[in-house]
């Protein structure tokens, strides 16, 4: 059973101290263990384990959560087979995570032995999506603003007025690079945020839980299908029904053997994309090689994860984007089709959708990973956020721009191989071959 709430209303306003007041937790950070579990199980009656299902519900659509379903907490065994299938065709790249250890990250009871059930939740990142941009003015971040009131400065292209002096120049325009929605602000902390007054309340009930999100402890796509929240996309995404793909997922592992209201069968995979293969031909990279089934060698939002040289052959394909990839979920109908029916709401205040690239090429190893850390970065190392920045540059830069010329001459006399490879094909991208001759 899941339950969402009503489209078009929201439940992040209803009172969490009305069900067990515990949502002012502070925030776990990313690479912190999970929460702690109590050592001592307890049983119930069948009645008592009926309702706290229900409960548990209530509790996560309280939260803030968008979708709320339970299952079982059985070994996830066809996912298992998948990882295992996919890992020896190779199509998980140098990608771990869940590929790591398929015998551990399918199996619930290595998180929590005993396990019995699992509550599986949905956090929407779904915002308004600010005007596509490739460069900003040098200075602020256009965005919206009061209109001009009498006496303002006149706007681009409006005339002067008799005796005013003309209006100046434009700024200089600046490279910017793309940072896919998931990734602006910390998603998975309000996710955690959201959960953990659910573990919470299980555990001064005397039972056990923990809270798994964002973790290669369990393949978190297939618990929130298990738990009925939706099904696998053709993009290889989870599709909650009428609302989309655009969600974090994350669980609380217990050992109370929880029940659905309604318990239903899983949804099959693509049930709800029908004939539709959009995502798979506006993959820029055809990463989507058959409906459900990624080649994370091709795939964007992984190569620029990933180790090593960027490839040659999907430089291009990248344009400015520097971390993830939302080109899947942009033409799928479902998610616009829940933008008609429900809009948006504006952006958080901190998030970021795009950075100056020739900010990022300029800034400290510190700087970077204080701005960015919370990324996936190869090894931890600032030079794999360079090395997208180098390759976002060459697709989108002015080569006689004088601040992008300068941080190319930059990159092309460092004493780092790939980096100067990478400088050096965005430098002749920009119709710079003079600037790479003069390196060499």
């Amino acid at each position: 059973m899941v339950t969402y709430p009503a489209v078009g209303a929201t439940s992040r306003g209803t009172s969490v101290e009305e069900l067990r007041a515990a949502c002012d937790l502070a925030v776990q950070p990313l690479g912190v263990p999970r929460s702690a579990v109590p050592d001592a199980p307890r049983s119930g009656s069948s009645d008592e384990i009926g309702r706290l299902g229900e409960a548990m519900i209530a509790l996560g659509l309280s939260t803030g959560l968008s979708a709320v379903g339970i299952a079982d907490s059985q070994v996830f065994e066809e996912t298992r087979a998948v990882l295992f299938e996919r890992r020896r065709r190779g199509l998980n790249d140098h990608m771990q995570f869940t590929y790591r250890n398929p015998e551990r990250s399918t199996d619930p009871s290595r998180i929590l032995p005993g396990a019995r059930s699992l509550v599986v939740g949905a956090w929407s990142y779904r915002h308004q999506e600010p005007v596509a941009v490739r460069s900003v003015p040098n200075g602020p971040v256009p965005g919206p603003g009061p209109a001009p009131g009498p006496g303002s400065a006149p706007g681009p292209g409006s005339a002067p007025g008799r005796g005013s002096a003309p209006p100046p120049p434009p700024p200089p325009v600046r490279p910017v690079g793309q940072v896919a929605r998931y990734a602006r602000i910390d998603h998975y902390a309000s996710l955690r945020r959201s959960l953990e007054p659910i573990a919470d309340d299980l555990r001064g009930r005397g039972w056990r839980a923990t809270v798994v999100c964002d973790d290669n402890a369990l393949v978190d796509r297939a618990a929130a299908h298990r738990a009925g929240l939706g099904w696998f996309g053709k993009n290889s995404l989870m599709l909650l029904p009428g609302l989309g793909s655009w969600f974090v997922l994350g669980t609380v592992v217990t050992d109370a053997a929880l029940r659905p209201p309604e318990p239903r069968d899983p949804s099959p995979h693509a049930e709800g994309c029908g004939t539709c293969s959009r995502c798979l031909t506006a993959c820029p990279t055809g990463a989507l090689v058959e409906p459900g089934v990624l080649d994370a060698r091709r795939c964007l939002a992984w190569l620029v994860q990933a180790p090593g040289s960027f490839p040659r052959q999907y430089r291009r394909s990248l344009g400015n984007r520097i971390y993830g990839c939302d080109d899947c979920q942009e033409v799928c109908p479902i998610n616009r089709l829940a933008d008609r029916r429900d809009p948006p709401p504006p952006p958080q205040a901190d998030e970021r959708p795009w950075i100056d690239l020739i900010d990022l090429l300029g800034s400290s190893d510190e700087a970077l990973m204080t701005a960015h850390g919370r990324w996936y970065i190869a090894s931890r190392d600032p030079r794999y956020l360079r090395r997208n920045a180098l390759v976002a540059l060459g697709n989108v830069g002015d080569g006689h721009d004088a601040a992008t010329e300068q941080t190319l001459r930059h990159w092309l006399a460092v004493d780092d191989p790939m980096l100067v490879e990478h400088a050096r094909w965005a430098a002749r991208e920009l119709g710079r071959d003079d600037l790479v001759g003069r390196s060499a």
